[in-house]
C-alpha cells in the first residue's frame, strides 16, 4: 500500500503565510510600469500623451485578461490543438466516420497455394466417399437452394444456399481479403490473418487409415512457414489468428492412434487465436464462431425482411426435434427426446436417421419455422449446427448441456441465456421431467419476449453474401473480426502475454 507523507502541524518552526499569486503578479506589473514611466516624464508633451494612452490600453488589457476564467482563454494554435487531441483520436469511442479502423488493421499472409487454393482445387478428393466440389462452390456457400419456394419469401430465395457446416475457412478468407481494415503493408498492421484451410486439409484423413504423420503434415508445414515470418517472431504469435473450420477436438490429438491431428498442440500454434465452430471453453485462444447456415443475406433489406417474416410466422407446434438416435450409445439421450416428442401431438419430429437432414433438404427449415421451441441436445460433440438453423427460423432453443451454447459463443449470443433460451438439465429429463410441461409453463408474453430476443440476434449468426459485407448491419464475420481486434488491443493495454 502506498503511504502519503503527513504534514507535521505540531512543528515548532513558524509557518509563513503564503501570499496570493494573483496579487503578486499585479504588484510586479505595476512596478514594471513605474520603471517605464520615469523616462516619459522628460519627453515631448505630445509624445508623452501618445505613450500614456498606449500604456493605459495595455494595462487595461492585462488586467482584463487576468480576470477572465480559463474556459474563455484564447484557442490553441492548430499544431497544439492537434497534440491535445491525440488521445481522443485514438479512443475506441471516436467517431467511426473519422477512423473506421480505430480498433486495428489486418494484414493477410499470402501463404503458398498448398495451404488453401490447391486444397480447394482437389475438392474431388477431400473425403473418402464423394466429391466435395458442389459443397465448396460459390465461394464456399455451396449450391443455390432449391425446393424452398413457398417456404421462404420469394424475394429471399436467391439468398439461400445448401451450405456445408465445415466451410468457415473459405468464407472468412474471402471476406477478410475485402475487409475495409485490411492493409497491404505488414508494418501498419495490428493483426495478422493466416488463411490456412486446416479443416479441409485434415478432413480427408479423418475417416481413412491415414497415419498420424499424414494428419499432421499440412499444419506442421504451415507453422514452419509462419514461424519464419518476421512479424510472427516479433510477437511470438500473439497478434496472429486463423479460422479452423471444424470443431476444436479434431485438432487436439494426444496420441498417434487417437482421432484427428495434433495441430493445436504444436508449439508454434500456442499463442495464435483460433476461430472454430466449437471451442474448448478452457483454452483462451479458442473462440467459438457460429456454424454456417443456409441464409446468406445480400443486403440489409434481406435481413430486415427475414426478421419480419419469422416474427409474423404462424407456429402450430409447441416444440420440435430434428435428429437421429445414436444406436451405439448406451442410454442415448436423443432417443429419450424422440420418445417424449412422439408421445404428444404438440411436438414435430424430423427423423434424421436417413438423409432428410443432409445439405440440400428443406425439412428442417420448415419444421423450425413452424415451432415455438426446438430441442437442442449435444451432437457428436457438445455443439451442433442445428442450434443456428433453429434460431435463424425464429424458434427458441432448448438446451440440456451448458457447453452446447452458453460456454461457446459469448460474442454472438446474449449474455443472459434465459433471455433467449430454455435450459433443462439432462439429468432431470432422465429422471422423468416432462419437457412438454416445462415449455407449457411459459406464458405467451414470455415466449414472445424470448422469440424477439432470438430474432434480434439473427444478424450476428449469419454470414452475408457480399464479400464486402452488408451496408450497416454487422453479421457473424464482422462480430468475429471486431472481437479479435478488441482482444489484441486489450492484450497490449494489459500486458497480458507470457
Amino acid at each position: 500500500m502506498l503511504s502519503l507523507p503527513i504534514p507535521n502541524h505540531a512543528s515548532s518552526e513558524p509557518q509563513k503565510k503564503t501570499k496570493n499569486p494573483a496579487l503578486l503578479d499585479r504588484k510586479n506589473s505595476l512596478n514594471s510600469l513605474n520603471s517605464v514611466l520615469q523616462p516619459i516624464h522628460h519627453a515631448h508633451p505630445r509624445t508623452c500623451l501618445l505613450l500614456l494612452t498606449i500604456l493605459s490600453l495595455q494595462i487595461l488589457l492585462v488586467f482584463t485578461l487576468r480576470s477572465l476564467p480559463l474556459s474563455l482563454s484564447l484557442p490553441l494554435p492548430k499544431p497544439l490543438r492537434h497534440q491535445a487531441n491525440i488521445h481522443a483520436d485514438n479512443s475506441t469511442s471516436a467517431d467511426p466516420t473519422h477512423d473506421s479502423c480505430g480498433s486495428g488493421r489486418i494484414f493477410v499472409y499470402e501463404l503458398p497455394a498448398a495451404f488453401n487454393s490447391e486444397i480447394l482445387a482437389n475438392c474431388d478428393n477431400l473425403n473418402p466417399w464423394s466429391s466435395r466440389c458442389d459443397a465448396l462452390a460459390n465461394d464456399g456457400f455451396g449450391r443455390s437452394a432449391t425446393g424452398i419456394a413457398g417456404i421462404v419469401p420469394g424475394e429471399l430465395v436467391p439468398a439461400w444456399y445448401w451450405t456445408d457446416q465445415f466451410v468457415s475457412e473459405i468464407v472468412f478468407h474471402n471476406r477478410v481479403l475485402k475487409h475495409k481494415c485490411r492493409v497491404l503493408e505488414p508494418e501498419s498492421a495490428t493483426a495478422f490473418y493466416i488463411p490456412f484451410y486446416a479443416g479441409l486439409a485434415v478432413g480427408k484423413h479423418l475417416w481413412s487409415n491415414s497415419s498420424a504423420r499424414e494428419r499432421d503434415r499440412h499444419c506442421e508445414m504451415m507453422l514452419g512457414w509462419v514461424q519464419d515470418q518476421p512479424y510472427y517472431k516479433r510477437s511470438n504469435g500473439w497478434d496472429h489468428f486463423l479460422t479452423m473450420g471444424r470443431i476444436t477436438w479434431d485438432f487436439r490429438r494426444s496420441k498417434d492412434h487417437d482421432w484427428g491431428s495434433r495441430c493445436i498442440y504444436m508449439s508454434g500454434m500456442r499463442n495464435i487465436t483460433r476461430l472454430l465452430i466449437e471451442r474448448n471453453p478452457w483454452d483462451y485462444f479458442d473462440v467459438g464462431v457460429p456454424y454456417p447456415t443456409g441464409f446468406h443475406p445480400r443486403s440489409d433489406s434481406d435481413v430486415i425482411e427475414w426478421q419480419r417474416f419469422v416474427r409474423e410466422r404462424n407456429r402450430t407446434s409447441l416444440f420440435s426435434f430434428a435428429g437421429a438416435t445414436r444406436g451405439a450409445v448406451r442410454n442415448d439421450f436423443r432417443g429419450l427426446l424422440l420418445r417424449q416428442c412422439n408421445e404428444t401431438d404438440t411436438c414435430t419430429v424430423v427423423n434424421c436417421a436417413k438423409s432428410r437432414c443432409s445439405n440440400g433438404t428443406s425439412a428442417i427449415l420448415e419444421t423450425f419455422l413452424g415451432s415455438e421451441f426446438c430441442l437442442q441436445p449435444r451432437g457428436d460433440s457438445f455443439t451442433r449446427r442445428s442450434i443456428f438453423d433453429c434460431m435463424l427460423a425464429g424458434s427458441i432453443p432448448v438446451f440440456f448441456w451448458r457447453r452446447t451454447a452458453y460456454y461457446q459463443y459469448e460474442w454472438f449470443l446474449p449474455g443472459k441465456w434465459e433471455s433467449y433460451s430454455v435450459f433443462i438439465d439432462r439429468n432431470a429429463v432422465k429422471n422423468g421431467t416432462s419437457i412438454k410441461d416445462v415449455l407449457e409453463s411459459y406464458s405467451k408474453k414470455e415466449v414472445r419476449k424470448m422469440r424477439e430476443k432470438v430474432i434480434d440476434n439473427i444478424p450476428k449468426i449469419v454470414y452475408a453474401r457480399p464479400q464486402e459485407g452488408l451496408e450497416t448491419i454487422k453479421d457473424a464475420f464482422d462480430v468475429a473480426i471486431e472481437g479479435v481486434l478488441r482482444r489484441f488491443r486489450e492484450q497490449e493495454e494489459w500486458g497480458f502475454k507470457w
